[in-house]
């Protein structure tokens, strides 16, 4: 799954560390999604998007098959 997520963050200027403690979750799950190596599940989806006040679908989207 593609995402706005480094970008999002980095207009911020929070580092992975920052964004993971508002989430409640880990560096490296951050570090996972921004990848697209890990898709979050849907409540951490929406709360990632309640966090920069956009929709999911805003943020995540599906890859090209």
């Amino acid at each position: 799954m593609k995402n706005r997520l480094r970008v999002l963050r980095a207009e911020r200027n929070w580092s992975q560390a920052e964004l993971a403690a508002r989430l409640g979750v880990s560096r490296q799950t951050v570090h996972a999604i921004e990848n697209g190596k890990y898709d979050p599940s849907l409540p951490l989806a929406f709360k990632i998007a309640r966090l920069f006040g956009l929709k999911i679908e805003e943020i995540f989207e599906p890859e090209e098959e």
